[in-house]
């Protein structure tokens, strides 16, 4: 009898230790994936749950929103890679005016996305294809993704979309011999009430003060060239050797200044103010985005960067 009663015990303490483990490990599944959202019927991904930790962590690191437009659209920054040199590509800061300075800045979007090995190790490169998204929504209907071919209106007709739902130039809005009321051509532009007193500019500021980037590149159009950045405190060194970089491997002429009228209150010689390396790249037309010239510009960035990195 007392054989069998040793039996039983040795039976149920098996079992104790075999269930114990199963939920043992059961709770390791559940809890590596403990963040996640689960799917509609309550149930989370396994496959995502047994990810690494290090590697769920980067999910939704790539899209960050900076802020909203006037009219409330989102003013979106996407990252390529995690490198500690950080390289700043902004388009779209005319809208629907200048769409081509938003359609480039997709292009290399694109180009990133199909080639995730063009960006160097140790480089990070944020794009915001477009800080003025309700100007572009006149012109081309959307403030997201578009193609040429979705622009319907040219010439003097897109020239409302140059604009915030303010009515602002968001170019004059930002702190470097900053007025209200600014020039654009021959024609008098509305500069905010104070810098930085749209969303759209407030957005832009808080990131780059928060992120610190090492050097930021501006689409603009249309004249055809590469300038540099200032703020009554000389062209910085960096400033120069980016300028040449990007011209001399795009093929736009470089100048150390932007001389054809006064500009008050312009975005890149804001970073200067803060000495950020920028420059402005001005496409030559409204209407092309000159792909292969400006991939070579930013490729080359990129291995500059990349270069002085490993020094």
């Amino acid at each position: 009898m007392k054989k069998y009663i040793v039996i039983l015990i040795v039976i149920i303490a098996a079992a104790g230790i075999y269930f114990f483990t199963r939920g043992s490990s059961s709770n390791i599944e559940v809890n590596q994936g403990e963040n996640l959202t689960p799917t509609a019927n309550g149930e989370v991904d396994i496959d995502t749950a047994r990810r690494e930790p290090d590697e769920a962590d980067k999910i939704g690191e790539k899209e960050t929103v900076l802020g909203k437009s006037v009219q409330e659209r989102e003013i979106i920054a996407y990252n390529y890679g995690d490198g500690d040199r950080k390289l700043l590509f902004i388009g779209g800061i005319h809208g629907g005016y200048s769409w081509n300075t938003a359609l480039v800045a997709y292009e290399l979007m694109d180009y990133l996305e199909k080639n995730p090995n063009a960006v160097p190790d140790n480089i990070k490169v944020t794009v915001v294809p477009v800080l003025n998204p309700d100007g572009l929504n006149k012109i081309v209907g959307t403030s997201g993704v578009f193609a040429k071919a979705d622009v319907k209106l040219s010439g003097e007709a897109t020239v409302p979309g140059r604009f915030n739902a303010n009515n602002v130039d968001l170019n004059r809005n930002f702190d470097c011999d900053w007025q209200s009321e600014g020039v654009w051509q021959s024609q008098s532009v509305d500069g905010g009430s104070q810098p930085f007193s749209e969303p759209e500019s407030q957005a832009i500021k808080n990131y780059i003060e928060t992120n610190e980037p090492n050097a930021v590149v501006v689409w603009y159009s249309a004249a055809g060239g590469v300038y540099a950045s200032s703020c009554h405190n000389d062209v910085l060194p960096e400033t120069d050797t980016i300028l040449n970089t990007y011209s001399k491997a795009s093929g736009y002429k470089a100048y150390k200044n932007f001389d054809y009228y006064a500009i008050t209150g312009d975005m890149v010689n804001w970073l200067a103010k803060n000495n950020i390396p920028a420059i402005s790249v001005l496409l030559t037309t409204h209407a092309d985005t000159e792909w292969s010239k400006n991939r070579a510009g930013v490729d080359a960035l990129m291995k500059y960067y990349a270069e002085k990195a490993s020094e």
